[in-house]
């Protein structure tokens, strides 16, 4: 029986571009991850979107003298730009400020509130009097409590990854303050707002957990030190004038907090994704409490808490039916040139603009073969042209290039062949396994295992390429030089079919030249939605033709090839000095 695969990813804050960190933290391992599990027949839904309502889309319309309605559609329309030029598969992705995501959050926050899992509270606040309001969390910087990092932000620290209250930093500082200008004068003031009550899932969360032995470890620790540590209620609201308001009278100056509203979207969006295709029910297919349904979240290790935890609450909270989170294979962090990215210091490389410069699958080979599964790594520009022309062009790229074109130039199709020796039996036994022992690594959410046994088969090939000489044979030993090309077009064909997950549209252009009519790729389009007051646009996957499932291909032989093309481009090794130097300035 075919499974239902929830591929839930990260809501990116829409205060900007994203960066290759952003990408290598989610957005990749989650569209490998659906690839995957499309070739292999499951039914997967992918959905994500903006989070329009973060408070870092209003900082950012402060620091930019915009509206936060203008930072977030400006920041949309780049994400959908990115994913659809990346080849990220989102079979929906949308953002919160639909009317579908605010009757869901809405109805969650008034269900929590019915069964007393919402409490009221007076808390201290810090306000700031130079700007005469309450500040978000996100508005406040200061130093860690914990670790002492000097530029923890009010609601977590980015360097201990631990979550805060602002009132526990030390020093705290508004970030409304401009340059030049003296200190805001913050102050703690009381003021009253609605708690998600915590520790009321403490044992059914324990319950939850008591079975994940196979979640990472990395995240496991996380959850367990969270939990040992005792839940305690957290605010859901903020004052602030930008989200979904309360669905109460009196609170006209409070909204939704957007950590609790943000993970509502996995669920609002897949009831979205239904309700546009004409099948208003079909969501519910991929969030029924079932053998055959697995949900898996796709986030930073700064989003651990939420999806372990708080999202869990909730859902429970809501609706016992609800399928909790399978799996949550957060990944480490990417730096970059041995710093972590900052907007503020310019020290970035934004999706956007590589795209303009260069082509999308060397990126995303070079982020799985480089991804952060386990510990934080490390993207330079010069591993990245290495890493192009070494593997991607000297080894994969070169097989697929001169094999497709020296049998296309000698025999227009694939050849015929004659009685296999074992050395060819073997190459092809190496790509036919190579299905159970990359699908097996990929099911586990294992990126840099599964490209690794991938790039080491046509490494492989290669040898046995430079043993077989077809191109001396040809003439000699014409039939032979026809079965050492055969076997090796043969195992082009599976490669293609294992490096699909990873990189899409070269395997898309392989499969083309090797004389297939279907598409391995599917489209990522752009569709504009109408609701009853407002309309938005959103990224949705329009899957092709497959001709090929996930197992080992039989290419027929006196199949026609298609003109061979170079599947990569080589890159100058000037580049990476080039790139380099352009970080740390101001684009």
């Amino acid at each position: 029986m075919n499974k239902k695969i929830l591929v839930a990813v990260a809501w990116p804050y829409a205060n900007g571009p994203l960066h290759l960190g952003h990408i290598a933290g989610a957005y990749l391992t989650a569209d490998i991850f659906a690839r995957y599990h499309r070739l292999i027949g499951n039914d997967v839904l992918m959905v994500s979107g903006s989070d329009s309502h973060g408070t870092p889309v209003t900082v950012s319309a402060d620091e930019e003298g915009k509206t936060p309605r203008q930072v977030f559609e400006e920041s949309h329309a780049l994400f959908l730009e990115g994913w659809q030029k990346l080849g990220i598969s989102f079979d929906l992705f949308t953002h919160t400020d639909t009317e579908n995501h605010w009757a869901i959050a809405q109805d969650i926050f008034k269900r929590l509130l019915e069964r007393n899992y919402l409490y009221q509270a007076t808390e201290k606040q810090i306000y700031c009097e130079t700007d005469a309001r309450f500040l978000p969390d996100r508005y406040i910087n200061g130093e860690c409590p914990l670790c002492h990092f000097a530029r923890a932000r009010g609601d977590q620290c980015d360097n201990c990854g631990n979550v805060l209250d602002a009132t526990q930093l030390i020093n705290p500082r508004c970030r409304l303050a401009k340059p030049g200008d003296p200190p805001h004068r913050l102050v703690v003031r009381a003021t009253e707002h609605f708690y998600l009550d915590l520790p009321k899932f403490e044992q059914r969360l324990l319950a939850y957990l008591a079975d994940k032995t196979y979640w990472k470890s990395n995240v496991l620790a996380f959850v367990r030190n969270w939990l040992q540590n005792g839940l305690r209620g957290r605010a859901i609201t903020r004052d602030m004038d930008w989200g979904i308001p309360l669905p109460l009278p009196g609170y006209a100056s409070k909204r939704i907090y957007v950590w609790f509203e943000a993970v509502i979207g996995y669920y609002s969006a897949s009831v979205e994704w239904a309700r546009n295709r004409g099948t208003p029910d079909k969501w519910k297919e991929w969030w029924a409490k079932a053998d055959d349904v697995r949900g898996y979240y796709f986030v930073g290790k700064d989003n651990i808490p939420f999806h372990t935890i708080i999202w869990p609450a909730i859902l429970l909270g809501y609706d016992e039916n609800l399928a909790l989170p399978y799996d949550v294979p957060a990944n480490e962090f990417l730096n970059l040139e041995g710093r972590k990215f900052s907007k503020s210091e310019h020290w970035a490389v934004w999706i956007n603009d590589y795209l303009k410069a260069y082509d999308p699958d060397p990126l995303r080979y070079l982020l799985s073969a480089n991804m952060p599964e386990f510990a934080d790594t490390d993207f330079t520009w010069k591993e990245f042209v290495r890493r192009n022309n070494d593997d991607l062009i000297a080894n994969w790229g070169n097989l697929a290039n001169r094999v497709l074109t020296f049998t296309y130039r000698h025999f227009g199709c694939v050849p015929t062949p004659g009685e296999l020796t074992d050395a060819d039996r073997a190459l092809i036994a190496q790509a036919e396994a190579a299905f159970a022992s990359v699908g097996d690594a990929l099911a586990r959410v294992r990126f840099k295992e599964a490209i690794g046994i991938a790039i080491d088969i046509a490494r492989a090939a290669n040898v046995y390429l430079q043993i077989a000489e077809p191109w001396k044979t040809i003439k000699a030993a014409r039939a032979r030089a026809a079965t050492s090309l055969y076997v090796a077009l043969r195992v082009i064909d599976n490669l293609k079919t294992l490096f699909y997950p990873f990189l899409p549209f070269s395997s898309n252009d392989l499969h083309r030249q090797l004389g297939y009519d279907g598409d391995l790729l599917g489209e990522i389009k752009i569709e504009t939605f109408q609701e009853s007051t407002r309309s938005h646009t959103a990224a949705v996957y329009q899957p092709g033709k497959h001709t090929q499932k996930w197992a080992p291909a039989q290419l027929p032989p006196g199949q026609a090839l298609r003109e061979p093309k170079a599947l990569f481009k080589k890159l100058d090794e000037k580049i990476a000095d080039e790139e380099k130097a352009k970080l740390g300035k101001a684009w």
